[in-house]
């Protein structure tokens, strides 16, 4: 048997999911693996492409219906949300501002959303990762919304962090951001066996962190070692393990509060 699965070439993905894609998991299956941003694999799930497949947490609402969300695996945690970055100083709001972004359906998207709900931009424009930050620098936008490694990085394009949208949830809710999650597809998967071979990655992932490095720095949009050691030590922690109640109240916060402002349908609580 060979299952598909899809994540990002992101550090904290390929870290994670060295082990179980490289035959080290005993009791696994094969892999057929694709690497995509998250915004693809969003969009591929909607039409159940991937066995297995990481995902934003707000792409859920429209997900749940093929998909089960599995407890471990995923991206949440403190000091780790989205900023939104700008280069003008002047600017100290997103009204009537122009803003590129890594996908419609992502957390951090919905975070953003949530944020400037009292004061919106004039535009949102869907551009790929790797290229928000240099199109906010040559000013085709006012303000860019980034992810994972551009927390690191963003000051070498001359840019500022307007606000860091993750201490902002965490101030307002004292719950953890919930950012990519890890969905099994219902009719061809058993969660409880994936869930095992997926802590069991994450478990092998940490007790040899030298074995998945070449892996790893292979497919870095980042390639610094220093960078990578960062974003993994800051994406994998103890809610990449195990979702736990505060992982699990994270996702229902969020979840509740974008269907209570009309931004995501209505979800069944996650659970604990």
């Amino acid at each position: 048997m060979t299952l598909s699965l899809a994540f990002s070439p992101c550090p904290n993905d390929t870290f994670v999911f060295h082990a179980l894609t490289h035959g080290l998991v005993a009791g696994a299956p094969g892999f057929d693996v694709t690497f995509a941003d998250v915004d693809v694999t969003n969009t591929a799930a909607l039409n159940g492409e991937f066995d297995l497949v990481k995902v934003s947490y707000a792409a859920l609402p429209w997900l749940l219906d093929k998909y089960t969300l599995l407890p471990c695996g995923g991206a949440l945690g403190r000091g780790c949300g989205p900023l939104v970055l700008v280069k003008d100083p002047s600017i100290g709001s997103l009204a009537g501002k122009r803003v590129a972004v890594p996908g419609d359906r992502t957390t951090a998207y919905l975070l953003m959303r949530l944020w400037s709900a009292a004061e919106p931009p004039a535009s949102v424009e869907v551009v790929p990762f790797a290229e928000i930050m240099p199109a906010v620098a040559a000013g085709r936008f006012d303000a860019g919304l980034v992810i994972h490694e551009a927390r690191f990085t963003f000051q070498r394009y001359g840019l500022r962090a307007l606000v860091d949208l993750g201490e902002w949830w965490e101030n307002d809710t004292g719950l953890p951001i919930p950012l990519g999650a890890i969905i099994a597809h219902r009719d061809r998967v058993d969660p409880e066996q994936a869930t095992a071979w997926i802590k069991e990655s994450v478990r092998l992932a940490w007790e040899n962190p030298r074995a998945s490095r070449e892996f790893v720095l292979e497919h870095a949009q980042e390639m610094e070692q220093a960078v990578v050691d960062q974003h993994i030590a800051l994406y994998v922690n103890e809610f990449t393990a195990s979702l736990g109640p505060d992982g699990h109240a994270a996702v229902d916060a969020l979840l509740n509060r974008a269907a209570a402002e009309g931004l995501v349908p209505a979800t069944p609580l996650v659970g604990a």
